[in-house]
């Protein structure tokens, strides 16, 4: 059986000092030097790394089992502390177990949510378009901490916001022609808020792209809000 020691000595990293940091800096979302990748250390160790993770899940100690999920589950695609957590509890690993074991994968640097949020909004809004609001929804139904996503979404600015309205609405406006003018402000201002944009900010941008257009959108004045927040 594998002690307990064991798959805590293979956790820490090559290049990482006996207190779990690295050389250069302390680690910690603070003491980062610049945005890491949210691809896990590890992930590209293959077949093998599955097959010993594969082999821990059968084990009868608790503890290298939970490791061998988490690796597992690692493997190619980030995770937040809390879906691990979530997936410890439900393959029925005991709660101090799994406290146990995440907290040394984040001391190494397998789990990092401030990483995961981050990578998170790049991706969602660049290939999504997703507002910081969308952002934030799914970021807490991950369970990333409050801070942590502020920080992240915090990536995005207004201008950015309303930039990448601008460019969803001219993708969607095509279609929308020979549509009523009360149809389209619909069904263009719903795309938006569907992704999390303000009110007020989706019909300022609609009404624009309709009067670039030539659409007479003076039917829309008065009707902005004030844009939300998210």
């Amino acid at each position: 059986m594998t002690r307990r020691t064991d798959w805590v000595d293979e956790l820490t990293p090559p290049d990482a000092s006996p207190d779990g940091t690295r050389d250069g800096g302390p680690r910690g979302r603070g003491g980062r030097r610049g945005r890491r990748s949210a691809q896990p250390p590890g992930a590209d160790e293959g077949s093998s790394s599955s097959s010993r993770a594969e082999q821990g899940e059968s084990s009868g100690d608790p503890a290298e089992r939970a490791r061998a999920i988490c690796l597992r589950l690692l493997t190619g695609t980030p995770r937040t502390r809390k879906q691990l957590a979530d997936a410890l509890h439900k393959r029925e690993i005991p709660d101090e177990v799994a406290e146990e074991v995440l907290s040394r994968f984040e001391e190494v640097g397998l789990i990092d949510d401030g990483a995961f949020a981050d990578a998170w909004v790049e991706s969602r809004h660049h290939g999504r378009g997703l507002a910081r609001r969308a952002l934030a929804r799914e970021l807490r139904t991950k369970g990333v901490d409050s801070a942590l996503i502020d920080e992240a979404v915090s990536q995005l600015d207004s201008e950015q916001e309303e930039a990448t309205a601008r460019e969803l609405v001219a993708r969607k406006l095509r279609s929308t022609r020979g549509l009523d003018r009360d149809k389209r402000l619909r069904r263009l201002a719903g795309m938006l808020a569907r992704k999390g944009y303000p009110e007020g900010m989706a019909l300022r941008v609609v009404r624009q792209a309709l009067e670039e257009e030539g659409e007479d959108a003076d039917f829309l004045d008065g009707d902005e809000g004030a844009d939300g927040q998210y």
